[in-house]
């Protein structure tokens, strides 16, 4: 199993899993009931990961109305495990509707939401705190100056961000590259075969910043494993028009592979440039057993040009000026020019 191999989470010596675990549904309170799960429920979907070898677990205040961070905190708890587990969670969201501080990504809020995620979660300290999406408003300079305090407080350990624009995040990074506070070193957004749209500005941005992105609904809200292709409605159901023309490849892949067309579409997003984990969900262990095989192969190059291909996003307005065609056009044309030769940089690993 895949799991036990750890990577760096962007410009950090924080080793990471591949997989990380979503606890999106763990609880049956607020906005996820529909599909929430008790603390029984989710003990051997927690215990599958952890025996696994898997380390980052996700999660966020507003998830199941707080219930989330407590069956997560409990679950720790039992297990013992809380100094080998690399505990994520997200602020932003409204705790008060009739307070306007309550909600948001300033000062006052990101205080009061750690403190109540601490107390939820049963730990003094999380490992990664992230800006759960971007409130239009907030100057990222007050952002950044109250995380580099929460770090020097021992009450975060790093800083991260989820659901912004690339220019915040670039902005923010550059602030603390300038001010020496503490950097970010996660940036969570949608990433799937369905959903490529980041790779236009905010992977490059990450990886040139130093920031591992973290992928979440891998699985399109399972548009990507086939169930919705006769009908029915997913997260992002409402996805791209050529979503159903990814399918047929996508199956086609996973035919050729023996495997599912689930593990397919985890494994392209986990082994994709500047991703340093995708984020799974399960409504059972069996579930997630599964999902954790999608790293137990790899890809043939022929294979992941055909689903690249089938999945591509054009480029539109200015970014068509970034291609390779149309750099080697008009840039450089006739010559041939790169960043580093490849192995200018060769891999570490102890396996």
């Amino acid at each position: 199993m895949a799991l036990d191999q750890y990577y760096l989470l962007g410009r950090s010596g924080l080793r990471v899993s591949r997989l990380a675990l979503g606890t999106m549904n763990f609880g049956t309170g607020g906005f996820h009931a529909a599909y929430g799960k008790t603390l029984d429920e989710t003990r051997p979907i927690f215990r599958k990961y952890v025996d696994e070898g898997g380390n980052f677990v996700d999660t966020a205040d507003f998830y199941t109305a707080g219930e989330s961070e407590t069956i997560l905190g409990k679950l720790i708890a039992e297990a013992k495990i809380r100094d080998r587990v690399v505990l994520t969670t997200k602020f932003t969201n409204s705790v008060d509707p009739a307070d306007p501080n309550a909600g948001g990504n300033g000062r006052k809020h990101m205080i009061r939401a750690l403190e109540a995620s601490l107390r939820r979660l049963g730990t003094d300290h999380v490992d990664v705190f992230l800006l759960h999406t971007w409130d239009r408003i907030t100057p990222v300079e007050e952002v950044v100056r109250t995380f580099d305090d929460l770090v020097r407080a021992g009450k975060i350990r790093y800083p991260g961000l989820s659901d912004v624009p690339s220019w915040y995040a670039a902005r923010a990074q550059s602030l603390t590259e300038a001010h020496s506070l503490a950097p970010m070193v996660n940036l969570q957004l949608p990433y799937s075969l369905v959903e490529r749209q980041i790779e236009t500005e905010h992977v490059p941005m990450a990886q040139s910043l130093g920031l591992g992105v973290t992928a979440w609904s891998p699985l399109a809200g399972g548009i990507l494993t086939g169930k919705y292709r006769d009908g029915g409605t997913g997260r992002l159901s409402d996805g791209p028009e050529r979503t159903p023309q990814l399918l047929g490849p996508l199956e086609e892949v996973a035919g050729k592979l023996g495997v599912t067309m689930a593990q397919v579409a985890i494994n392209w997003v986990a082994t994709q440039p500047g991703i340093a984990a995708a984020i799974v969900g399960a409504s059972s262990a069996d579930q997630l057993g599964k999902s954790m095989a999608a790293l137990d192969f790899e890809i043939p190059a022929e294979l992941r040009t055909l689903l690249d291909e089938a999945s591509a996003v054009p480029p539109e307005s200015v970014y068509r000026m970034f291609t390779p065609a149309y750099q080697n056009w008009i840039v450089s044309p006739e010559l041939k020019i790169g960043d580093k030769p490849v192995g200018y940089a060769p891999a570490a690993r102890n396996w």
